[in-house]
Parts: structure tokens; C-alpha cells; sequence
């Protein structure tokens, strides 16, 4: 590797801590723009697991206080459910046609959110509802460190404050992405060069994810979910461009 791809590993590195410490999600979002210019998917994919976890585990003992676990469990037991399942498609999975739905789904809806300016409390479906979502979350986890788009956006809508959602996204991510990992390292997918890149990677991602944190507890719930759906968009932009603006 290139200097020019050992800067681009840090900066990815730095910048998804940040976000992941900032929100608890979007490590893979964030970092997989920039990652993929200078890696391929089989090492992109293993980096991001890796570092997302690492991300999370450093500020949820600072968060762990302020989360409702009472909300969380569903999307815990669908979403350890879906991860073998994305784990086993990634052999199979058109990567084109993933990310263009992935993509457009990461368009529309945080833009129909944004436009809902009132406050929204939908409470179709209960804890089963949560459960599914969690499930379809899970096979993104697996499949590609996409675990939070689904659940996030979900809890979006369900009328939980800022806390309450974090506690949502963090726990759920973390747990399904730890699992993603130990799964992929299972199957062979974690080589040694993945660990060389992870050790690299993991100061700047603490650090990212320090600085993250601490610009969170600046933010409003109003703040929060804005800054929230603003990311999924961007990381919709990010997944339909690479998909097809690209070629």
C-alpha cells in the first residue's frame, strides 16, 4: 500500500469513530466512502466490523447509564437472527444491486422524515415490529456492516427521545456487529492483513469516537434526529453513486 492509502485508512478511520461516537451508528457508512478508493471489499468490509466495535465498546460505558433496555431487546433477538443469513449471502449477493437498494431506500425516507415536522409516534406492530426490523438490520449487519440503517431509521418514527434512540442504535449495533465479526472470522474472511490495517485504524478511531461522544451531549433530541437523517441521506448519496454514477 501507498502512503496516499495509509492516510486515506486513518482519515476513514477517524472520521467513522466520530460519527459512530456522535450518533452510535455509521462507522460503515461513513468510513466505507473513503476506505473503498484504496481497498477492496474483502478487506473494507472486515475493517469496518472491526473498527465499529471498537468505536462503540470505547464510549458506551459513558452512555450505558442514559439507555432504556427495555427497547432494545427486540432488535437484539431479530437482529442476531439476521446475521448468519447476511453472512451466508455475501458469497451470493449482487454488491451492484445491494447498495443501489440500500441506496434509494436511504433517499426517500430520511427526506419524508425530514419533511414531517411534527413529531411522530407510530407504535404499529409493537415489539414484534421491532423485532422484524431488527431481523432485516441483522442480514445487513452481516452482509455488509449496514446494521444501523434500518433499525435507525425505524426508531426515527417511533417518538423516543434522544437517549432512548441512541440506546436503540448503540447497543443493537454493537452487538449484531460483534457478532458479524466473530462469524466472518469464523468463515476465514478476517486475515492477517485485516488485523495489520485494524491496528493501524484503532487510534484514530478511538479517538474519533472520543470526540464524538463529547459533541453529543451539545445536541437537542430536535438536533439529534436532524443531524441523524441528514447521515442516512448522505450515505444514501454515497451507496446509489458508487452503484451506478460511478461507471
Amino acid at each position: 500500500m501507498t502512503t496516499f492509502a495509509y492516510v486515506l485508512v486513518l482519515l476513514g478511520a477517524l472520521s467513522g469513530g466520530f460519527v459512530s461516537g456522535l450518533v452510535g451508528f455509521g462507522t460503515a457508512m461513513t468510513a466505507l466512502g473513503i476506505w473503498l478508493y484504496v481497498l477492496p471489499p474483502t478487506l473494507a468490509v472486515p475493517l469496518v466490523l472491526i473498527c465499529s466495535v471498537v468505536a462503540q465498546t470505547s464510549t458506551m460505558p459513558a452512555m450505558w447509564r442514559s439507555f432504556d433496555l427495555t427497547l432494545v431487546w427486540p432488535f437484539l433477538i431479530g437482529g442476531l437472527a439476521g446475521v448468519p443469513f447476511g453472512v451466508l449471502l455475501i458469497a451470493y449477493a449482487d454488491p451492484q444491486v445491494f447498495k443501489l437498494s440500500i441506496g434509494v431506500l436511504l433517499l426517500v425516507f430520511p427526506i419524508a422524515l425530514y419533511l414531517q415536522r411534527r413529531p411522530m409516534a407510530f407504535t404499529f406492530g409493537g415489539r414484534i415490529a421491532d423485532g422484524a426490523i431488527g431481523f432485516a438490520g441483522g442480514i445487513l449487519g452481516g452482509l455488509a456492516g449496514l446494521s444501523g440503517a434500518l433499525p435507525t431509521l425505524w426508531a426515527s418514527v417511533r417518538g423516543w427521545g434522544k437517549d432512548e434512540r441512541r440506546g436503540v442504535f448503540q447497543t443493537f449495533n454493537w452487538t449484531v456487529l460483534f457478532t458479524a465479526l466473530c462469524l466472518q472470522a469464523g468463515m476465514g474472511l478476517v486475515r492477517l492483513d485485516v488485523i495489520w490495517l485494524a491496528l493501524i485504524a484503532f487510534p484514530a478511531t478511538i479517538t474519533g469516537a472520543w470526540l464524538g461522544a463529547r459533541a453529543y451531549r451539545a445536541l437537542s433530541d430536535r438536533n439529534f434526529r436532524d443531524l441523524v437523517l441528514a447521515l442516512l441521506f448522505l450515505s444514501g448519496v454515497g451507496l446509489v453513486w458508487s452503484s451506478i454514477g460511478a461507471k
